[in-house]
């Protein structure tokens, strides 16, 4: 972390993740990367691949074989707000996650027009549904097609369980995507012994990413 180029508001939130949240501020405040034990992930690798040649590729009915998704994560001060952008292929079982939004005390307005700019606007993009509010001044503010996900009992393992099928392939410019797959762990019990269920840190992208991809898998994946 570069204190020279961190701003006020900057600086608050790193001093309030050193005093909650040592490990986070190693990570994100001092640059201290490292491979967590109990990754919920192992099925990924970081590939610079090019995104326009796949939305290029069609079969044999001229149809696009990557089907586009996004997911988006609520955050404010204390949790970032995480978007997360991919391609995914059901036949190979293939995730692409090429872009990525991350950042702490974003308004819902800064999130649209960041969408905006990213050229994101027109897309489909399936939200957190704990913040029906958050969704609808996004949509006011001009992203039409955000829809809440559909959580269902035990929806995060489900989720889990569902892209652990898939392999998943990061772009090196999805920097904040790559730290959550080397931190995201499973939880462990007083004695050490893994539970079946993460620890909730380092998951407002992997959340993101469930959302986006929560139609892959069924027989009806259509919008």
């Amino acid at each position: 972390m570069c204190n020279e180029f961190l701003d006020d508001a900057d600086r608050e939130v790193f001093e309030e993740m050193k005093a909650k949240n040592p490990r986070r501020y190693q990570i994100e405040g001092l640059g201290n990367w490292g491979i967590a034990e109990g990754l919920v992930y192992n099925n990924w690798e970081e590939l610079d691949f090019d995104i326009q040649k796949l939305r290029s590729m069609t079969d044999r009915g001229d149809r696009p074989i990557y089907r586009e998704l996004y997911g988006l994560d609520w955050g404010f001060s204390n949790d970032p707000t995480g978007f997360i952008a991919c391609m995914v292929n059901e036949k190979t079982r293939e995730i692409f996650i090429f872009d990525e939004i991350y950042g702490y005390r974003m308004t819902n307005l800064e999130i649209a027009n960041k969408l905006k700019e990213k050229g994101y606007d027109k897309c489909l993009i399936i939200a957190d549904s704990s913040e029906p509010k958050s969704i609808e001044e996004v949509r006011q503010a001009g992203i039409q097609r955000i829809r809440p996900a559909k959580k269902g009992p035990d929806s995060v393992r489900a989720g889990i369980q569902k892209l652990q099928d898939y392999h998943i392939y990061v772009h090196p410019r999805c920097t904040n995507t790559l730290i959550e797959l080397n931190n995201y762990v499973w939880d462990k019990d007083k004695d050490g012994r893994v539970l079946n269920q993460p620890v909730d840190d380092y998951n407002h992208l992997m959340d993101a990413l469930r959302y986006a991809c929560e139609k892959i898998g069924q027989n009806n994946f259509s919008f």
